[in-house]
């Protein structure tokens, strides 16, 4: 696009809403329109079988999301279609989530899906088909500025921010971007009674949690039935053998439950996952102190807007949920050198790090190895 992008003009927009079945994205979609956008409805068959139901809040993209999705759609008043998007979603969002968890890392599958399926298999067809901007439900905001450069922002309302799970979208993908719901500082209970108000069936249906792909919320399990049990050690830092477990992939760092350890630690302290090594399956533990971490290095970097030129000053938010944390960083021959101010815990390799100037999203980057805060590497 040139200036006639979604934040900038005035005249109607062709906008693809993509509809969960949720209430936030109905209100985003209902937003658009409202506003005076020519707006077609798609929902995503993400699911290779779709006949599959949804167990209470659990999970999404199921038929009863669809058909929710549907009836909000035909009350807002606009067309509707279900895009097929399974086979996709399949290769890059499920087999990459088992393909890091069996290589020992923990990966976050919402932040590869805006990745691969929300903002590059269905905003290129969007475009394909004529369409100026793919609308959704997140909760953060494009803002232009007035060299007409687009930046990436936390939401109005930063106890809904989502834009950590935007982290991977570039330029291009800014462009056609539109988030309906960021730029208000509302509650949930407001967004619900704004769905009610426009007759939105969905305007008290559950939010969704857990991984939508795993609707029972059995993660070891999703695992265990796609890469076997396999026997191996849990062990302390010096080596000794505490006991065992069914697959290092159920496990991740900083993990203190479920460790089934019948030895009590030399110091009656509670023992969490410093470690998981896939290529001698096995689970190192130790105290919680061994958890902090004072630098990391992180690979696949992803800019939103031009990359940063040298050391700098940011804070970094290393979870969907999590709060900031002052860190220096530096790209190094292609690979994000980040150093803490302060050291953080539970950091694990494959997890994102989105980067933050105040509230502008400056990129994202997948943590490949840390570094203790007192010695050697985690």
């Amino acid at each position: 696009m040139t200036d006639d992008t979604p934040q900038r003009t005035r005249r109607p927009l062709r906008v693809l809403a993509a509809m969960s079945g949720g209430v936030d994205s109905a209100v985003a979609a209902a937003r658009a329109a409202e506003a005076g956008h020519d707006v077609t409805g798609v929902h995503l068959a993400l699911s290779a079988n779709p006949q599959s139901f949804r167990t209470g809040a659990r999970g999404c993209c199921t038929i009863e999301d669809s058909r929710d999705a549907r009836r909000a759609a035909d009350v807002i008043g606009i067309p509707f279609y279900v895009w097929d998007l399974a086979d996709r979603f399949r290769e890059d969002v499920v087999e990459d989530f088992v393909a890091e968890y069996e290589a020992g890392r923990t990966p976050n599958p919402c932040l590869r899906c805006n990745e691969k399926i929300k903002f590059a298999a269905l905003l290129d067809k969007a475009l394909a088909l004529g369409f100026d901007a793919v609308c959704t439900g997140h909760y953060a905001r494009v803002i232009v500025r007035e060299d007409g450069v687009r930046e990436l922002h936390r939401a109005s309302d930063q106890a809904k921010d989502q834009s950590y799970v935007l982290g991977v979208l570039d330029d291009r993908q800014l462009a056609h971007a539109m988030f309906p719901l960021g730029d208000t500082v509302t509650t949930k209970a407001e967004i619900r009674a704004e769905a009610e108000r426009r007759g939105l069936a969905v305007a008290k249906k559950p939010d969704s949690h857990d991984i939508c792909f795993i609707a029972d919320g059995d993660t070891q399990g999703f695992l265990a039935d796609r890469l076997g049990r396999a026997e191996g050690d849990i062990v302390d830092e010096s080596g000794n053998r505490l006991g065992t477990h069914e697959g290092a992939y159920g496990f991740t760092i900083g993990q203190r439950k479920g460790l089934r350890i019948g030895t009590p630690a030399p110091d009656g302290k509670p023992r969490y996952v410093l470690d998981i090594s896939p290529v001698t399956n096995t689970v190192t533990v130790g105290p919680a102190d061994a958890l902090d971490v004072g630098a990391l290095r992180a690979i696949k970097p992803r800019w939103c807007g031009a990359a940063p030129t040298g050391p700098g000053t940011y804070t970094a938010q290393l979870r969907a949920h999590g709060e900031e944390t002052p860190v220096r960083a530096e790209v190094v021959d292609g690979s994000l050198e980040v150093v803490f101010a302060e050291p953080v815990r539970g950091v694990a390799p494959g997890q994102a790090i989105v980067l933050y100037d105040g509230t502008r999203v400056v990129g994202s980057a997948t943590i490949a190895a840390t570094v203790r805060a007192t010695a050697g590497a985690a």
